[in-house]
Parts: structure tokens; C-alpha cells; sequence
């Protein structure tokens, strides 16, 4: 290696330096960092009052949607409110007394099971706990 070669891969490499600590910053920039978001156990829902027989509400539990139901007998189930087909949200239908999908007619029990249409698996269950006139939604193991 001679002496203008040398100068050359020196130049090079400090004009590139330079380069890469110009753009860095701008690149950083651009792309948003990372938001995490806490994962929570439980939330409360409501009180008893608040869901008459024959009832539901979407809550967002964490990052994902809940649906609360409470049936025509009194009892209450939780399940993610996203279909497992296409992620669309889901609603009870309280005069069939099922979870139903409207993107693509697919229907669940209230356990979360599908029971027809496209859904390829059954909802996620959480546990529903009801101390007093508090409801709670807790995340099952």
C-alpha cells in the first residue's frame, strides 16, 4: 500500500464516519421507539347493576378487547371480544343467548367455543369474579 492509498482509505473512512453520524440520528428519529404497555391481571368492571340480565360490554382489557356478558340466568362470562377468524369484534346476541361475529356470521357459545361459521378455534375464556357488587375480570393462568 503506498502513501496516496493510504490517504485515500483514511479520507474514505473519516468521510464515512461522518456520513453514518449525520444519518444515525435522523434514522432514529423516524422510526417511533417501542411503547410497552403493562400487561394488567385483573380490572374492574363495574358493579352488578351495571349489567341487567341479558347484558354485555366491551372493556379493554390490557392491550386486548373483553367482552362481559352477563346471561339470561344471571351468570357471568368473560371472553376476548376479537373473532378468531378475522380479529373482528364480536357481540352477544341475547335472544340466541351466543357470542356472534357479524363480519362473517360466525357464532360462539357463551364458554367461547366455536360453534359455527369460518372461526378456526375458540375464544380466549378469562375468569369473572364477582365479590359484593364488584365485577372483575381476571386473567386465567
Amino acid at each position: 500500500m503506498n502513501r496516496r492509498q493510504f490517504i485515500n482509505l483514511i479520507l474514505g473512512g473519516g468521510a464515512l464516519g461522518c456520513l453514518a453520524s449525520a444519518v444515525y440520528p435522523v434514522l432514529r428519529y423516524m422510526m417511533p421507539p417501542e411503547q410497552v404497555e403493562a400487561d394488567p391481571d385483573s380490572i374492574k368492571v363495574g358493579s352488578t347493576k351495571d349489567f341487567p340480565a341479558g347484558s354485555s360490554k366491551i372493556f379493554k382489557f390490557g392491550r386486548k378487547p373483553v367482552i362481559v356478558i352477563r346471561d339470561l340466568k344471571g351468570g357471568f362470562h368473560a371472553l376476548t371480544a376479537t373473532c378468531t377468524h378475522l380479529d373482528c369484534i364480536v357481540q352477544y346476541q341475547k335472544e340466541n343467548d351466543i357470542v356472534w361475529c357479524a363480519c362473517h356470521n360466525g357464532k360462539y357459545d357463551l364458554s367461547g367455543k366455536n360453534v359455527s361459521g369460518p372461526p378456526p378455534r375458540p375464544l380466549d375464556r378469562f375468569e369473572v369474579k364477582v365479590s359484593g357488587d364488584e365485577v372483575a375480570v381476571v386473567r386465567t393462568a
